[in-house]
């Protein structure tokens, strides 16, 4: 049974990414990538001291919004608000490693966020590379000690933007064997 990708927008997301998720996501995991209906932005994630959103509340939310059809069904929320979870100061994203459901931000992928002059195709490139690699936890993928690897770890934007949209060879044979499930 192929494997199927839903993108789910969480409040309101540029068509531009959903496209261009959609186009990439499909090309990256060989699979159908569905764009379902907008999710609106749970506000009990909101956490007005931080000014950010409790991203396992919006995981929790995403799982309750919509169930996958099949066990090779995979959902992605994407949201355009900051996110963190307990102990890190935000996150890019959050995926349950092995399971269906992942989540990926894009508020600090925008050049804008750091003062900058927007740059729509460096937008596109992390938020493609942040898709992947929520994906591939969702797949079974852990981080990757390997620095250019899609699974590397991204502390930071620099981390995000020196890693490729790729999987290195150790977890592209990883992703196979994961992808069909029983």
């Amino acid at each position: 049974m192929e494997n199927k990708i839903y993108l789910v927008p969480i409040g309101p997301v540029e068509d531009t990414i959903l496209e261009a998720l959609d186009t990439e996501l499909g090309k990256t995991f060989n699979c159908c990538v569905e764009r379902y209906e907008k999710m609106a932005l749970p506000q009990e994630a909101f956490n007005p001291k931080r000014n950010q959103y409790y991203c396992p509340h919006i995981l929790d939310r995403l799982r309750s919004f919509i169930e996958p059809c099949g066990k090779n069904d995979n959902v992605l929320g994407i949201a355009d608000v900051d996110l963190y979870v307990h102990g890190l100061n935000f996150v890019f994203g959050q995926a349950e490693l092995g399971g269906y459901f992942a989540v990926i931000s894009l508020t600090r992928l925008r050049q804008s966020y750091y003062g900058l002059a927007e740059d729509k195709n460096i937008f596109r490139e992390r938020a493609i590379k942040e898709a992947v690699h929520e994906l591939g936890h969702v797949f079974g993928l852990e981080h990757c000690p390997d620095s250019a690897c899609v699974m590397h770890f991204s502390n930071s934007l620099d981390d995000t933007d020196r890693k490729s949209a790729s999987f290195c060879p150790r977890c592209k044979e990883i992703l196979k064997k994961m992808t069909k499930r029983e």
